[in-house]
């Protein structure tokens, strides 16, 4: 076929590597995008057909009619939480694999730094945006996004239950599932420490507590509203402590408010595990190490990373695609930190 090409002097298209290889056309420049959604199997043979019909790809010529980067904006709130670490390199991963390079911005819960920085990296011209919104963040935030025909996916926390793609854990079954293993220990008075902000993740994790609790007739008024930072876990000790009809037990937000109540807990004589039971959320790596090791719910960071990031390139290629809400299963997992079962009044 290449010879006969030659023969008469036209140029080599795509439509003659689909016919070598076997496939259709769209396949073709998928690979040549190198675009993640064809199998190796079918990206080696397009490879070869190019090979062997001399086709020459122009890239940057593609890139200008495609008007892509190759670059993916990512925003989460807070950096210096192992768990938003875990989920950068989760999206990380799947990028650089995709031919990606992601641009990470750090909103530190505030409105006005998310907005800027969506801003920014539309000037950038990214082809996409993984968003964890920011507490407080509305419908307006994914109106502007699709106003920007801006591919994205909210990971993690969700502005909208029904709008736009997510990926998330389920965060809900995940705190009734440890609430329900404190009670089962003999627990009665269990309270909920952080989440001192109002976003999806918080309103999930309140519904599975309270869930729990009443189901057993216990009172779920126990709730904390601290900062989910290790330092308000920490001073929460004394807190719970001089409560007229203290808590035996603990479900935190997330891990670093458990290791911080861990800590405060250790300041007051009263030992985690033994004395008072303390439970997280997240598993990060940490709390497996810690003393006593954190009875926790694995809620795979990394793995809501790479999903959110695999969405998001098939949201970039075929933009038409129906919305998609993922949402991973939880795991509890018991360690020292809950205890052993105990008679309590």
């Amino acid at each position: 076929m290449s010879d006969q090409k030659s023969a008469s002097s036209q140029p080599i298209t795509l439509s003659d590597v689909a016919r070598e290889a076997g496939v259709s056309r769209a396949t073709v420049s998928l690979v040549l995008r190198d675009s993640p959604l064809v199998a190796t199997e079918t990206r080696q043979r397009v490879r070869d057909a190019v090979e062997a019909v001399g086709y020459i790809y122009n890239r940057g010529a593609a890139n200008l009619r495609a008007s892509k980067t190759k670059t993916v904006g990512l925003l989460v709130p807070l950096i210096s939480n192992p768990f938003f670490a875990e989920l950068t390199i989760g999206v990380d991963a799947k990028l650089d694999a995709a031919g990606y390079v992601s641009f990470l911005a750090n909103t530190g819960e505030s409105i006005e730094r998310q907005a800027r920085f969506l801003r920014r990296m539309r000037e950038q011209s990214v082809d996409g945006i993984v968003i964890c919104p920011v507490a407080g963040s509305t419908r307006d935030v994914l109106n502007q996004l699709d106003a920007w025909h801006m591919p994205y996916v909210q990971a993690l926390r969700y502005v909208s239950a029904r709008d736009g793609d997510y990926v998330g854990a389920d965060y809900e079954l995940g705190v009734e599932q440890v609430t329900e293993h404190l009670i089962r220990l003999g627990h009665r008075r269990i309270a909920l420490v952080g989440g001192d902000r109002a976003h999806s993740a918080t309103f999930s994790r309140r519904k599975g507590f309270m869930t729990a609790m009443r189901r057993h007739d216990l009172p779920a008024d126990l709730v904390l509203n601290v900062p989910p930072t290790r330092t308000a876990g920490m001073e929460a000790a004394s807190t719970l402590l001089k409560m007229e009809n203290p808590p035996t037990g603990a479900v935190c937000f997330n891990d670093v408010v458990a290791l911080g109540l861990m800590v405060g807990l250790e300041y007051l004589n009263v030992r985690p595990g033994r004395d008072f039971a303390v439970t997280g959320i997240d598993d990060v790596e940490e709390a497996a190490v810690s003393f006593p090791a954190l009875t926790t719910v694995s809620t795979s960071p990394r793995a809501v990373g790479e999903l959110a990031a695999d969405l998001l390139l098939r949201r970039i290629v075929t933009p038409a695609l129906a919305t998609e809400r993922i949402i991973l299963p939880t795991k509890l997992i018991v360690r020292g930190s809950s205890g052993v079962g105990r008679d309590v009044d």
